[in-house]
Parts: structure tokens; sequence; C-alpha cells
């Protein structure tokens, strides 16, 4: 769902930047202020593999492929503001870095999402989760929250392209809801099955972080999602994605500029072209970039909290009902 550049007015696109611009400073605000506890490792993990899990798109139907947003998935783990914030590095990196996703149309990139996404996936978790939520009903919850973020997005994207004239919004918006409807099934499968496993196998780090916990998390984390990259990238479906498929069939691909010079085209690495190997090498270098990132934001913005228990024990925002 990266909209290229020329798909949106000057209008559109300035007014997406600075509301995007407006929210995300909001978020880097309320995560100096709250802080995060011992669970700050986990911001530069969740953004390397959610970055990971997007270079995976799987078929949705013929001629369409998904991939992951992850917004919602992580605004259960961590909360609305790190979430928001781990979604824009992502954005960020893949757009100026991998060329995904157009410069000028990066305000609205991120306002769809990373702020609609993590805004309607968060409140739609908590929702569903209720009081004292089992373990059944806490991967419901994500997965149900998982699909209707994707939708959420869909439809402030559609918002967009009507506004700036590629197609009437009563055109659009059917067609963006309907594949990415396909598309929020897959997100759904994949965030209820993390947070199964999340359960199974570390769930502590859905009940209460400790610092053990998190430098325990910080390895592995960080670890699946360069498994991620390495293994699963390959494998990824060359089918447009939603948005690309429905530009084409409104005709509205004549409205794409040109790419941005990206040091990494369309995660390509020079004299490699695209194929197994650049997709793997290129997948890994993103992840521990968008990583590095994360964790250097955490160090610098989030306040360390000494002598404070509070600090070093933080109920996870999915388990604090």
């Amino acid at each position: 769902m990266h909209i290229p550049d020329g798909f949106l007015s000057a209008r559109v696109a300035a007014g997406s930047g600075v509301t995007a611009g407006l929210g995300v400073a909001f978020a880097c605000a309320r995560v100096r202020a709250t802080g995060l506890g011992a669970r700050r490792a986990l911001l530069g993990v969740s953004a390397a593999f959610v970055f990971a899990a997007q270079l995976v798109n799987f078929p949705v139907a013929a001629g369409t492929s998904g991939h992951l947003i992850g917004a919602a998935l992580v605004a259960a783990l961590l909360g609305l503001p790190a979430a928001i914030v781990v979604m824009t590095a992502v954005l960020v990196v893949q757009c100026l870095v991998f060329g995904d996703g157009g410069v000028l149309a990066l305000g609205a990139n991120v306002l769809n999402m990373a702020l609609v996404s993590c805004v309607v996936g968060y409140s739609v978790d908590r929702l569903a989760c209720g009081k004292n939520p089992s373990p059944t009903r806490r991967v419901a919850a994500v997965a149900f929250a998982g699909w209707c973020a994707t939708v959420a997005a869909a439809v402030s994207c559609a918002e967009e392209l009507a506004l700036s004239g590629v197609a009437r919004f009563g055109v659009v918006l059917p067609a963006m809801v309907g594949v990415h409807a396909l598309i929020g099934i897959g997100e759904a499968m994949i965030s209820g099955l993390l947070v199964a496993s999340v359960l199974r196998l570390r769930p502590e780090l859905l009940a209460r972080a400790s610092a053990n916990h998190s430098r325990n998390a910080l390895g592995s984390g960080l670890g699946l999602a360069l498994v991620a990259a390495l293994l699963l990238a390959p494998f990824s479906s060359a089918a447009p994605d939603g948005l690309l498929r429905v530009a084409a069939g409104l005709g509205a691909q004549a409205h794409a500029s040109s790419p941005s010079s990206a040091p990494l085209p369309d995660y390509t690495l020079p004299g490699l072209g695209t194929g197994a190997l650049a997709t793997v090498l290129v997948g890994a270098c993103g992840a521990l970039l968008i990583f590095g990132l994360c964790w250097l934001f955490a160090r610098l913005v989030v306040p360390r909290r000494r002598g404070s228990a509070t600090a070093e024990s933080t109920p996870s925002p999915i388990a604090a009902e």
C-alpha cells in the first residue's frame, strides 16, 4: 500500500505530510514522557521484524499480492505511541533507502500505515480483549484488529487518491476495500499466529517485561527477524500489491512519476540484480539498519528511570486490562 510519487496532488501530499508529522511528533513526546521501561529493547526488534515480514508478499487473488503491515500487532505488544514510532521508522527507511513509496507521498504513507493503522488496530484490540482475556481471546482480538487496521488504511488511501483526482471516491473506495479485505485476512492470520506463538513460547512478553526477559528477547527477536529476511524473502510473490492492482484497474498508473534515486532501489544491490541472493542480503541489511535506528532512538529519547521498579517491570499493553 506504499503510494508512489505522482498519485497524490501537491495539496493532498502536503496536508497528509503535516498531519502525519504532527501525529508522529506527539507519539515521540508520549514515548519520552511515559517511557517503555524494560521494553525499550523491543523497539528495534519490532521494527526489524516488521521490515523483514513486509518483504514477503503473499498471493491473495489472481494477479494480486499483499504483505503484512504489522501495525496492529506492534501496537498490541508495545502500546500505541511506540508502535507509531516503529512503523514510521520502517516506512522512512523503505522510502529513502529502497525507494518503496514516493518521497513526496511519504507523509501519506506514514498517515495511512503508521497512524491510521496503529490507532485503529490498537483501539480494536483493546476493545476486543476486554478485561482478563483468555489466550484464545487475545489471539482472536489481535487477528481481528489486524484485519480492521488493514481495511482502515485502505480507506484512508482511497480518500487521498479521490481527493487528488485519481478516481472518484465511489469507484476507488470499493476497489481498495475489496482487495485489502482479502489482504487483511492474511494480516489477521499472521498476527494471530505470532501472538499465539509468543503466548506458548514466551508468555512473559505479554504479561510482564523484566530487564532480563527483554535482553533475552532482544537476541531471539532480532534473530527471528533476520531468519525471516534470509529464508522467506526469496519466496515473495512477484504479483503487484493491492494498491498497484487497483491503480492498474482504474487506469491510474499513468499518474505515477519515475521512482526516486534511492541507494538500493526496489530492494536490489548493484551488481547482483534482483536474484534471491540480492533479496536476502538487502533484507538482512535493511532489518539491521532499522533495528539500529530504533535502538538509537530508544537510547537517546526514552529516559532510563534508575531505581524505579516500574521502569524495570512494566505490564505489556496487551495484558494490562
